[in-house]
């Protein structure tokens, strides 16, 4: 073999076991491209669901969108519960339509219009004027004014009650003796409509129970001027119930009533022309037909 063979072979060998040079260390192998977690879509519909009773003084348990952040009927703000269900209702003079509204997170906004059919109102026309008297005395709503201060202040109370959720049933059966909604004209001026359903039993002492679930708000002891000895039942979700013309009230006010418990019992106390149970029911500022959240009385 030659010089000249012998020193290029060396060369090689020498260039094929060199170390690595600093460009070979300052460029490591690139790693994976590092992908997006996706987060999973909201569990829930896409769109407001419900049901019940579509009508003037009728009622809707419904669920909103998934992921909704607020939610209205009208005007009037939705309590949702932590899968977005909700109670709502329509006043006894609720127009033809009402708008479900959901605001998202994004920004967006998801509405579902409600169709509210109307009712046949039973209706008294009286050849009299409507106040004769020319209204209330000065002493009267002396004592009138804190009672109606009560009545509010039950209706804004939260409890945290469940019994929105239930099928309602009815307080005491007997024969009613007067309809939700019926009104009295007075020479082409309207009075007030009645607000609830008078339930008589005939004879004054007959126990009555809860519709539902719920806490009592208001236990008046001493009879109000019209509603006599009064209970109220928050049922939540802004649902309450009124009992009015009491003989004699069987709960305290923060007691937590179950649905089938006795309350009282059927009396005339107050401004009432003989023993019956006054029921009326609200969700906010709806007056409700209870005969709706009940069904017929069995």
């Amino acid at each position: 073999m030659t010089l000249r063979t012998l020193c290029a072979a060396a060369a090689l060998l020498a260039a094929c076991t060199a170390p690595p040079g600093d460009d070979a260390l300052a460029a490591p192998a690139a790693e994976p491209a590092q992908v997006p977690a996706v987060k999973p879509a909201p569990e829930g519909p896409a769109n407001f669901t419900f049901s019940g009773e579509l009508t003037q003084g009728g009622w809707i348990l419904g669920r909103a969108p998934a992921g909704t952040v607020s939610a209205s009927l009208g005007d009037q703000a939705l309590e949702l519960d932590d899968e977005g269900n909700f109670f709502a209702a329509f006043d006894r003079d609720a127009g033809p339509s009402a708008t479900l509204s959901a605001t998202m997170a994004d920004g967006r906004v998801i509405e579902s219009l409600v169709t509210v059919s109307p009712r046949e109102w039973q209706i008294e026309r009286v050849n009299v004027a409507k106040q004769p008297g020319g209204g209330p005395s000065e002493a009267f709503m002396r004592r009138r004014k804190p009672e109606l201060e009560q009545i509010w202040n039950a209706r804004a109370q939260e409890t945290g009650a469940q019994g929105w959720r239930e099928h309602f049933i009815w307080p005491v059966t007997g024969r009613i003796s007067g309809r939700f909604g019926s009104q009295r004209i007075y020479r082409g001026e309207p009075g007030s409509y009645h607000t609830g359903i008078d339930i008589s039993t005939g004879t004054s002492g007959t126990p009555f129970v809860a519709p539902a679930d719920g806490v009592v708000v208001l236990a008046a002891e001493e009879p109000f001027s019209l509603e006599g000895h009064l209970i109220m039942i928050d049922h939540g979700d802004g649902l309450n119930s009124a009992f009015l013309h009491c003989s004699e009230i069987d709960v305290k006010v923060g007691q937590a009533v179950k649905q089938g418990q006795m309350l009282g019992r059927i009396g005339s106390s107050g401004r009432a022309t003989g023993p019956h149970l006054h029921w009326s029911v609200k969700w906010r500022d709806a007056r409700l037909d209870p005969l709706l959240l009940t069904g017929p009385m069995p």
